[in-house]
């Protein structure tokens, strides 16, 4: 074997999502932000399409972040829909982190594959920061909730109309200890195999 597929194996199975709530005030060093980077670039992409895009809010860039999450949220909502608390945590939850990496479909222009798959693609770019996070014992978690989808979010983040914000990714050193494993469908209950 070319790896230690034990320890693959369990890097795998043993990944947690940890919330930002739940991060240390450890700073994740930008070297190590770069290997995760590095990492997602490796994924499988039809056509070598590489949709992925990431944009790293670092140091004073995840303040900026939450100023203008919970600032475009008070602007646009409503009066009589406005939650304070919702207010605070768009506000708060970037500083929490060592980095927040909005993710980014970057939409190829020609259309050569379908907008699922460069979907799929930059899915399994973020599998493989999760799976890297978890060997280097990183707390993350992908959060798709706020503005993530809105136009504003787009025009803040200086995207084109076909492309999309697929979520923010919260990377620090965890607080607790490793989340245990949480259980999965049995195997048998999510595949069939057809053999005639």
């Amino acid at each position: 074997m070319r790896f230690n597929v034990s320890e693959i194996n369990e890097c795998i199975r043993t990944r947690r999502t940890i919330f930002p709530e739940q991060f240390s005030s450890r700073k994740v060093q930008k070297e190590l932000i770069e290997v995760l980077l590095e990492n997602a670039r490796w994924a499988p992409t039809h056509k070598l399409t590489q949709p992925w895009r990431f944009k790293v809010f670092y140091d004073e860039g995840l303040e900026k972040l939450g100023r203008w999450h919970a600032d475009t949220y008070k602007t646009i909502t409503p009066e009589a829909d406005f939650k304070e608390m919702k207010y605070r945590k768009l506000l708060e939850r970037p500083s929490m982190a060592s980095a927040v990496i909005a993710i980014i479909m970057k939409r190829d222009e020609k259309h050569a594959v379908p907008e699922v798959e460069e979907i799929a693609a930059v899915s399994a770019a973020v599998q493989n920061m999760y799976i890297t996070a978890s060997a280097y014992g990183l707390a993350t978690y992908w959060g798709s909730g706020g503005l993530t989808y809105s136009s504003e979010m787009k025009e803040f983040l200086g995207i084109g109309e076909e492309d999309r914000c697929m979520g923010l990714f919260f990377v620090g050193y965890p607080d607790i200890d490793w989340p245990k494993r949480t259980e999965r469908m049995e195997r048998r209950l999510v595949t069939e195999w057809i053999e005639e």
